[in-house]
């Protein structure tokens, strides 16, 4: 038989029984074979893979990239006895194919007894940190990193021996109270707020009223003092006049006279004045004789 032959013939018995015999592992997947339900053989690395019992034989692929599983939210309480609501999340990886598909088969199943193992172990943990260690602004008195490494190696360890999963991560998305305390909450906080309110109300009342009883009382003597010192000027200016007087008149009694006569007839005598006055007044004098007699 010629070697041409031989070997078209070899081609044409792999291709026909390629699909029997070989079967492919993507670099994102691990197979598990198994015969009758017996596992006789694991892939962890990617690639074509030979089988010559294939038809005998079946090929159960799992994914190994990270997954995230967002854990239902649990109630519990904190050390001090308060209930919180916890939302959670993990990252877990397959890591034994073979134990995974053993123990649970498929990522439904891991999520779920996954999901057990952290509401355990985080539960306990949450009951032995007191409420202040979970939500506090005071980067002193915050414990979360704290309270969730442990809580970590401890659903690793778990995972990995019982699940052939390695959890990767664990964080805490969340921490609330449950609804029906929330409103009671609520309430304090708006009492709290309100009772700081009238304590500031009150204080700048107080404040105020300070602030006007002294502008009063700085405003009383303010005033007092100019009276003081008007009242000064004044009788300073009404002094300095009479000596001013006291002098004109002392220079010119008769001048003085006659214009204090002047300034009388000013005031008593208008166009609808009719004087009557005798002869011998001053008054008639200074009218009948003038100022020059």
């Amino acid at each position: 038989m010629k070697p041409a032959i031989v070997i078209a013939a070899v081609l044409v018995l792999l291709v026909l029984a390629g699909p029997c015999c070989f079967f492919t592992v993507h670099q994102t997947e691990y197979a598990v074979v198994t015969q009758f339900g017996k596992p006789v053989r694991i892939c962890m690395e990617p690639g074509l893979k030979f089988s010559p019992l294939k038809l005998l034989q079946s090929v159960h692929k799992f994914s190994n990239r990270l997954l995230v599983y967002d854990t239902p939210d649990m109630e519990c309480l904190t050390q001090d006895k308060k209930n919180v609501v916890v939302s959670s999340f993990a990252i877990w990886q397959i890591q034994e194919p073979l134990t995974f598909m053993q123990r649970v088969f498929n990522r439904r199943g891991a999520e779920a007894r996954l999901s057990d193992i952290i509401s355990s172990e985080l539960g306990s943990a949450l009951g032995n940190t007191p409420f202040s260690g979970l939500v506090n602004t005071d980067a002193e008195q915050f414990m979360l990193p704290e309270v969730v490494a442990p809580v970590l190696e401890r659903c690793r360890q778990r995972a990995e021996a019982d699940l052939g999963i390695r959890v990767v991560d664990l964080r805490i998305r969340r921490i609330n109270f449950p609804e029906q305390n929330k409103q009671s909450v609520f309430k304090r906080m708006r009492a709290e707020r309100e009772r700081i309110a009238t304590k500031f109300r009150s204080e700048g009342e107080e404040r105020s009223m300070i602030i006007r009883s002294e502008a009063e009382r700085e405003r009383s003597e303010i005033l007092a003092e100019a009276d003081r010192e008007a009242r000064a000027i004044r009788g300073e200016g009404e002094a300095q006049a009479a000596r001013r007087y006291a002098e004109v008149i002392s220079k010119n009694p008769e001048f003085y006279k006659f214009i204090r006569t002047l300034e009388t007839y000013d005031k008593i005598i208008d166009g609808q004045t009719t004087l009557v006055v005798p002869t011998d007044s001053e008054l008639m004098k200074l009218l009948a004789e003038g100022a020059g007699k």
